[in-house]
């Protein structure tokens, strides 16, 4: 449908593509048909998630493991440092543990998957080996894997969080991501930040691009630090046809981060009541950037904000002036 829309319309088309576990290898064959059309003089773009799109589940979260056992919903209602003191009781605890989940029409809930259920951890470990998860650990432990994932969410005051990647991460490593990334018609992308704001954090994909693949990454090769500044900047500006910015020359757009590369860390996810009426968002901290320059103006400096926004809404391609 995609190959159809750009050769009719001979507008640029992007579109994501992840790695599935019901087809694995599915996302080479994509990328070919892109590439071939390419070679046709169409302009396509896949976007390219920089780590496993996953989900985060805990008590203070939109989801957990429990959410369906028949003594969970009894107290799924309460705030939650009442729900705690509940979870703590030995018999509500032995309770939950009995039960089994159930399914439901949540597209976003499915029967937990211990053997893909990770401690996210401090810092958060996106790239995490098999044995790693839940479930492994608890037949090493010689225990059930739900007893983990309860203690783990009752951990720091009851806002501890598990991690279950469901994309990208069927071969448990980031091998099949790096391919994607490197392909000559691919930019990175799918960072989330406004959808599903109880469940998924991904806004600190660029972040993590830059920490993960450039520098910290220990299960596998990484990436140049020329070609993920390339990749995140001037690939990705001309992919939706802003010509006049991603390079650092005489006419172009003035947009730089200045970052202190060594000092470069992500935090765990947590959560804020910061939205209207008290509403519930992730947000994830990160250390070293210095400065955000807009137009040449500093909006955010040593990751606070300075007041001044010089942005805009950009209505279609843009040139150098």
């Amino acid at each position: 449908m995609m190959l159809r829309v750009a050769d009719s319309t001979k507008c640029p088309i992007s579109f994501s593509i992840t790695q599935n576990d019901r087809s694995p290898n599915r996302w080479r064959q994509t990328l070919d048909e892109i590439n071939a059309a390419a070679q046709r003089g169409l302009s396509i773009t896949a976007q390219i998630a920089a780590r496993p799109v996953g989900l985060l589940l805990g008590l203070e979260l939109s989801r957990n493991p429990f959410q369906t056992h028949p003594s969970y919903k009894a107290i799924a209602h309460l705030p939650l440092q009442q729900r705690l003191a509940r979870l703590h009781q030995p018999e509500i605890r032995k309770a939950i543990l009995s039960e089994t989940a159930t399914a439901t029409d949540d597209p976003l809930f499915f029967r937990p998957n211990y053997d893909k259920m990770f401690l996210l951890g401090d810092p958060p470990d996106y790239e995490q080996p098999p044995e790693n998860a839940l479930g492994p650990q608890a037949r090493r432990q010689g225990r059930q894997p739900e007893e983990l994932a309860y203690e783990a969410m009752l951990s720091d005051e009851g806002r501890g969080m598990l991690y279950v990647p469901f994309l990208n991460y069927s071969d448990g490593n980031l091998d099949a991501t790096r391919e994607m990334l490197l392909d000559p018609q691919s930019v990175p992308g799918l960072s989330d930040g406004g959808a599903h704001c109880g469940i998924i954090c991904d806004a600190s994909f660029p972040t993590y691009l830059l920490t993960h693949w450039t520098r910290d990454r220990t299960r596998g090769e990484k990436l140049s630090i020329p070609f993920v500044v390339a990749a995140q900047s001037r690939k990705t500006a001309l992919s939706v046809g802003l010509t006049d910015r991603g390079l650092i020359a005489p006419g172009y757009k003035a947009d730089v981060n200045v970052i202190d590369y060594d000092r470069l860390h992500l935090h765990p996810p947590k959560v804020h009541y910061d939205l209207p009426v008290g509403g519930r968002r992730l947000l994830q901290d990160v250390d070293g950037y210095e400065a955000t320059i807009v137009s040449g103006v500093v909006t955010r400096r040593q990751g606070e904000a300075t007041g001044r926004r010089p942005g805009k809404l950009v209505r279609g391609a843009q040139g150098v002036q």
